[in-house]
């Protein structure tokens, strides 16, 4: 699957926008993270409900699901775009928004020194 191909997935989904998450752009529900693009767009990072979630998926297909160390102890998942199946792909990201969904609106961060409110 191409990149352009898992962008307009994500945007049919409802109530996903595009945004920014830690200064990176991402893909946003309700105002949380769900997914963004990394490695020049060639990885798909996708929050999950739990790290048990990831440990299935890589057993499924360990060539396209992966984590890093810094993903450790985070429920999220690292997709091989090139790698996925196009119908596994569509499963697991809609999967991820019914969890995102779920969860209750994000607290409004404190504005840092220097920011001015709106």
């Amino acid at each position: 699957m191409r990149v352009v191909e898992a962008r307009r997935l994500l945007l049919k989904l409802s109530n996903v926008t595009e945004g920014r998450s830690y200064g990176m752009p991402s893909f946003l529900l309700n105002g949380r993270f769900l997914a963004r693009f990394r490695d020049d767009d060639t990885v798909l990072v996708l929050q999950l409900a739990t790290i048990s979630e990831r440990d299935v998926l890589m057993e499924l297909d360990p060539r396209a699901f992966f984590f890093t160390e810094h993903d450790r102890d985070y429920p999220a998942v690292l997709v091989r775009l090139a790698e996925v199946a196009r119908p596994l792909l569509i499963d697991v990201v809609t999967e991820a928004w019914r969890h995102v969904a779920s969860l209750p609106p994000p607290r409004p961060r404190k504005k840092g020194a220097g920011q001015e409110a709106r």
